[in-house]
């Protein structure tokens, strides 16, 4: 059984507490992860981590849990509860109602009984996605380091659609034949930053980076169609991944999901990296050897 950091329970209650509190409200991520003080680039990875479910999934079922007490025992008007939980018309409350318990407001304001609940199994369970593999078996696949990385400057080249087939693997072939033609290939690092959850972002709009560093010095006229950036200094929870995509998975949710919740870290507010080390072989996908670098800083206790 994953063993979470009592921290990391007691703020991610806080955002539940929260949603609880405001039920009739719409309320960002970004508004949760300020709850919560983690950084809003990580929040809803730990959250699912943590609860088993996403926020969105969550808060419709405190949502659906409320419109049944109110619809059963508070003689209110069927619109009147849909704006008091969070719902703007009737027609949208009255789809996730049934959706959620395969019967109508209606019918269930005139007491039929719900014969079929989805309040306490999410209607798309994210539990597929992530770590079902023993812990320690996982723990002694993917070993963690906590290692300090000097600022850099890098050149990237940001791409949106990222899942559409082909657009991150010709971006990376593009960076390539750049370092080979300015004799940065063998001396530079090449990595990959993801710079949006795909659990929440929608497929056509997640975004992904894909990266050089660049030495001191470099000629910025020299830089041609990418941008440039500086990366600052930071501490970085670092384990090796060798295999296939499905084992760069496994290794990903590991790191999110079971290290780190369990760990005496949080997030800092930057993206993580995917280091490619056989550079040679970097436009493969059959096989990936690659550092995972989660940014890290010490966890701290909110009161």
């Amino acid at each position: 059984m994953k063993r979470s950091n009592d921290i990391y329970i007691n703020r991610i209650n806080r955002a539940i507490d929260y949603v609880n509190a405001n039920v009739d409200k719409n309320i960002s991520l970004e508004e949760l992860a300020a709850v919560t003080f983690f950084s809003a680039f990580h929040f809803h990875r730990i959250f699912v981590a943590i609860t088993g479910e996403t926020v969105k999934n969550f808060t419709n079922h405190i949502r659906m849990e409320k419109a049944a007490r109110l619809l059963r025992f508070s003689g209110k008007r069927i619109s009147d509860i849909a704006l008091e939980c969070g719902f703007s018309d009737t027609s949208s409350f009255s789809r996730l109602f049934r959706q959620y318990f395969e019967t109508s407001p209606t019918e269930y304001k005139n007491g039929i009984e719900i014969k079929s609940s989805k309040i306490r199994k999410a209607l798309y369970p994210v539990n597929t996605y992530h770590c079902n593999i023993n812990e320690e078996e996982l723990e002694n696949r993917f070993l963690v380091e906590i290692r300090a990385f000097a600022q850099r400057s890098i050149a990237y080249i940001r791409l949106t659609d990222a899942f559409r087939e082909g657009v991150v693997l010709n971006a990376f072939k593009k960076i390539v034949d750049w370092a080979k033609e300015k004799n940065l290939f063998d001396t530079e690092t090449i990595f990959g930053m993801s710079l949006d959850d795909p659990e929440v972002t929608p497929k056509e709009k997640y975004r992904y980076e894909v990266c050089i560093t660049l030495p001191d010095h470099f000629n910025i006229k020299d830089i041609g169609h990418m941008q440039v950036t500086v990366l600052p200094e930071c501490r970085y929870a670092v384990t090796k991944i060798s295999g296939d995509l499905a084992e760069v998975g496994k290794g990903i949710n590991y790191m999110f999901d079971v290290w780190l919740t369990g760990s005496n870290y949080e997030c800092r507010h930057l993206h993580a990296m995917e280091i490619f080390m056989d550079k040679e072989n970097i436009c493969n996908w059959d096989h990936f050897d690659l550092e995972f670098c989660i940014p890290v800083k010490a966890l701290k206790n909110i009161t």
